[in-house]
Formats: C-alpha cells, sequence, structure tokens
C-alpha cells in the first residue's frame, strides 16, 4: 500500500490551465446552488439570498486560487512534479476540501449568524465544499488521459518511423568485420559479383561510391527480397530498377545502362520475364 501511495504522480502547475478550472468550477458551483438550492432559501430575504450566493461562490474561488495558483507560484520546489506522487496528492485534495468547506461554514455563520448549526446543514456544506474537489479530480484525469494519448500516439509515431527507417536499410555483412556496410535501400545502384566478393554501387551525397564486400549475391538476396525495386538479373549482377537509365535489348536478353555508373549490366533470359513484371509493378 505504502508503495502504491509513494508512485509519481504528476502535479498541474500549469496556472493558465488551473485559472480555467477555478473559473469552470466557481460557476458551477454558482448553477448547483441555483438549480438544486442545497441551502433552503425560504427563510431569507431575496438580498440575503444573493449574498449567501455570491459569498459561498467567492469564497471556493478564493480558496482554489490560494491552492491552485498562489501556493505553487510561492513554494514551487514543495509542489515539484518530479517528487509529487499519490500520497502527497490524495492529502493535497483532501486539504482543499477542508479548506473550502471550513471557509463556506464561516462565511454561512458570519451571514446568517448561525454558529450553532445541525449536523444536516454541517452535512450540506461540506457537500459544496466536496463538489469542487469532485471536478478537480475529474478534470486533472482527463487532462492525464489526454497528456498521455498524445504522448502514447507521438511515441507511436516515432516508434513506425524508427521501423520504418530500419527496414530501409540494407546492411551488408562481410566475412570480415571492416568491411560491412549499412545503406539506404533507395541509394543502392547496383551490386556487382566478383569471385568471393561482391561490388557495392551506392549513393552518398550525390556522389557513386563503390565498397568491396567479402560476400555472395546469394546472401545479399536474402537481405533484398523485400524490395520490389531491387531485383537480381544475372546471375552476377544485383540492381536497383531506380537508377536504370536505358534499356538496350541483345541477343542474350537486355543490357541496362545505370545512372552515373561507367558499366552495363546485362539481364539474362532466365530473369528477363521476372525482369520485365518488377519493371511494370514499379
Amino acid at each position: 500500500m505504502l508503495k502504491f501511495l509513494n508512485k509519481p504522480y504528476p502535479f498541474n502547475d500549469d496556472l493558465r490551465f488551473n485559472a480555467k478550472i477555478i473559473l469552470f468550477i466557481s460557476l458551477g458551483v454558482l448553477a448547483f446552488l441555483l438549480i438544486f438550492q442545497p441551502i433552503d432559501f425560504a427563510v431569507w430575504s431575496k438580498k440575503e439570498i444573493v449574498y449567501i450566493i455570491a459569498g459561498l461562490v467567492t469564497s471556493t474561488f478564493l480558496v482554489l486560487s490560494l491552492n491552485l495558483i498562489v501556493l505553487p507560484s510561492l513554494f514551487p520546489k514543495i509542489f515539484y512534479k518530479n517528487t509529487w506522487n499519490i500520497k502527497k496528492e490524495i492529502l493535497w485534495n483532501l486539504w482543499i476540501l477542508v479548506a473550502i468547506s471550513s471557509s463556506d461554514f464561516l462565511f454561512y455563520s458570519q451571514i446568517t449568524g448561525l454558529f450553532d448549526i445541525s449536523f444536516f446543514d454541517i452535512t450540506k456544506i461540506l457537500l459544496l465544499g466536496l463538489l469542487p474537489v469532485a471536478v478537480l479530480i475529474t478534470i486533472n484525469q482527463e487532462r492525464l488521459l489526454r497528456s498521455h494519448l498524445i504522448s502514447a500516439q507521438q511515441l507511436n509515431k516515432q516508434l513506425l518511423e524508427k521501423k520504418q527507417h530500419q527496414k530501409n536499410l540494407i546492411h551488408f555483412v562481410s566475412d570480415y568485420k571492416n568491411d560491412t556496410l549499412t545503406i539506404k535501400a533507395d541509394l543502392l545502384i547496383a551490386i556487382k559479383s566478383s569471385d568471393n566478393y561482391i561490388e557495392v554501387y551506392y549513393k552518398n551525397n550525390e556522389i557513386v561510391k563503390k565498397q568491396i564486400i567479402r560476400s555472395s549475391l546469394k546472401r545479399v538476396e536474402e537481405l533484398i527480397n523485400r524490395y520490389e525495386f531491387i531485383l537480381r538479373c544475372h546471375r552476377s549482377y544485383i540492381v536497383n530498377i531506380k537508377f536504370i537509365n536505358e534499356i538496350q535489348g541483345n541477343p542474350q536478353g537486355f543490357q541496362l545502362f545505370m545512372v552515373d555508373t561507367n558499366f552495363t549490366v546485362p539481364v539474362s533470359q532466365k530473369y528477363i520475364h521476372e525482369f520485365k513484371n518488377k519493371i511494370k509493378q514499379v
């Protein structure tokens, strides 16, 4: 139980928001007094009724202003949100309840001249104090829920962006640690096989670069099979369709002229059908 009470609970230190809450609750108390009339106004004159209602509303307004604006402004260290917890929040709300009820009782006694009042009257005064506190707790819970929902949406967006970013990366793993390479899939131009090595051609800051990695095209195929725009077109080549500048036909199949490179890439008969389909899709 003690562990639960010591759990963090963010204190609402938004003074502008609190000012709106105070005004809203004060108007709510006014509406409650006028509509439900918890105090028997039949024995009072209209002038006295106005004084009583105005006084109780003003009392609520002043107590809330003191506790939600003045005290947090004067003693910010006490109400620091990072050290505030559930226990403090409960005690704070109880204090506000006692403060509003006591203020209402003192005002009511001064106006009516009745210091010896019945238990029923005390209950009604406590109800007047409980109403603002209940509304305050409800608004605070809604504020926390809205804040957490917004935070969750932002975190989900960041998580999705991060996952998407990771998905768009190709990690070339070499038999030698120093030869590893990670690039965006969109920046890959072509991959050429050369014995036990592959030559990776890619763009970096609008410049075509080449890195030799000890690996095989078969291993690379496992990395690029989820990208519709990257495919194997020859036993020795993998290309990014987006970087094809021109396609020329020859008896063996096609010749691909890649953007900003000084070599052509052949498309063998084995891969022509798949190549055509990829071109249509992309």
